[in-house]
């Protein structure tokens, strides 16, 4: 490749990483970097493209140091100084939280997302960029393929999603590794390669191997990356019915999402499984949806007329109708400061006392509310309910008719859980 097929090449690499951002990028924008090849070429690229741009974003490089290998803050701190000769501000968030207990890449990774997010929300950072790369999604194809996985598996990992209210960006899923690598490698710069990316104790580096033995029968990065498109634009379409029969058939009602028995039997089982994926990640806020399996046992549960508890949520059946409420357990422990969304979604205000917090109405506070049947609501959702308690003594509970001047808003209304069916 001669100096000027160089140059453009990595111009390209520029222009397709930074055009995610493009034409208005956040005024603020995170760059996850661990200090490998693919999170190093992100810090760089970004930075190059953004360093003479007019609507120049402040970029911040946030490293996640594990505490899992001894050279793990030595690596943060070089990732420090590449950051700083790039000029930007480097941020270091360590997890002390593994226990040695269950699958420790997906304990790891569910840690350093959720303090990315909780660091971005700090900083008033809009997006988060991340590292992945072509040749993750192959893996992750895989991965997902060999536990039998369905659409939405094997449609691997989207370009944008947004987390409470940041959008989480991929901007080099279209990109190779080797090509990354290249571009760093003509500017002299170094990245780390971590020794557990040899492990063969990981399914990842199983798979990786794997993959270069399927190469020479067709089975490489570039197929897989396609298939995994097709199976994308096939979720896009199912998820587009899902929210059409959403529409016509689910209506929310103070936080619940209720379905009459006749429209959930009648539905298709895929559609119907994923009206409620999106009921219990509406209600209960989790990322990630039950495995199918439980799916498809609750499906079976409410078209026999009997109710079951799932992802944090409560399936009820009664006078022909299936209620998603808050399951009571999931939240008897959560508190809120004033001002703060109790439970991630419930916003209360009112004439706030000193030394007051938000809780769960539960069994005591609901026998403080003698018109609580005039609400309407079911019993077992207003137990799951926020009310403002001081100590033992109940203030206001204004779901179930005990308002004392407060009012209880979501912070994620009706439209969110529509909209959700869309969002991939």
């Amino acid at each position: 490749m001669t100096e000027g097929d160089q140059a453009v090449a990595d111009r390209l690499l520029r222009e397709v990483v930074a055009g995610h951002f493009l034409p208005t990028p956040p005024e603020r924008i995170g760059l996850a970097v661990s200090g490998g090849s693919d999170s190093t070429a992100l810090m760089a690229l970004m930075a190059e493209y953004f360093g003479d741009h007019p609507c120049r974003p402040e970029l911040h490089v946030v490293t996640v140091d594990h505490g899992l290998r001894p050279e793990a803050a030595a690596e943060a701190e070089a990732v420090g100084r590449s950051a700083g000769a790039l000029g930007l501000k480097h941020h270091v968030l360590r997890w002390r939280g593994w226990d040695g207990q269950g699958n420790l890449q997906d304990a790891a990774r569910r840690a350093r997302y959720r303090l990315i997010g909780e660091w971005a929300c700090e900083h008033g950072i809009g997006a988060i960029a991340l590292g992945h790369t072509a040749d993750d999604q192959a893996e992750t194809f895989l991965m997902r393929l060999a536990r039998a996985s369905g659409v939405d598996g094997l449609s691997g990992m989207a370009t944008t999603r947004r987390f409470d209210g940041i959008a989480v960006v991929r901007p080099m899923l279209s990109l190779r590794r080797s090509d990354l690598r290249g571009y760093l490698e003509r500017r002299g710069m170094a990245w780390i390669d971590d020794p557990s990316n040899e492990n063969t104790d990981f399914e990842r580096v199983r798979i990786r191997q794997a993959l270069s033995a399927l190469e020479p029968l067709g089975l490489d990065v570039p197929t897989l990356c396609t298939v995994g498109q097709n199976l994308s634009s096939i979720r896009e379409t199912l998820d587009w019915y899902a929210f059409n029969e959403a529409h016509d058939i689910a209506r929310v009602e103070c936080g619940d999402v209720v379905i009459a028995m006749r429209d959930l039997r009648r539905m298709q089982p895929e559609i119907l499984r994923r009206i409620l994926v999106n009921a219990i990640g509406w209600i209960a806020g989790h990322p990630y949806p039950p495995r199918r399996r439980a799916m498809l046992l609750l499906i079976e549960a409410l078209r026999s007329g009997h109710g079951m508890t799932l992802g944090g949520c409560l399936f009820t059946v009664a006078r022909g109708e299936v209620r998603a409420t808050r399951e009571f357990q999931a939240v008897s422990g959560a508190t809120a400061a004033p001002g703060a969304a109790w439970d991630r979604r419930w916003l209360l205000t009112g004439p706030w006392p000193e030394g007051a917090e938000i809780r769960a109405l539960g069994e005591a506070g609901l026998a403080s509310c003698p018109d609580w049947r005039d609400t309407g609501m079911p019993r077992t959702s207003l137990l799951a309910s926020p009310a403002v308690w001081r100590g033992d003594g109940l203030i206001a509970a204004p779901l179930a008719g005990l308002s004392g001047g407060w009012t209880a808003e979501l912070s994620r209304g009706s439209e969110a859980f529509y909209a959700a069916f869309l969002s991939h």
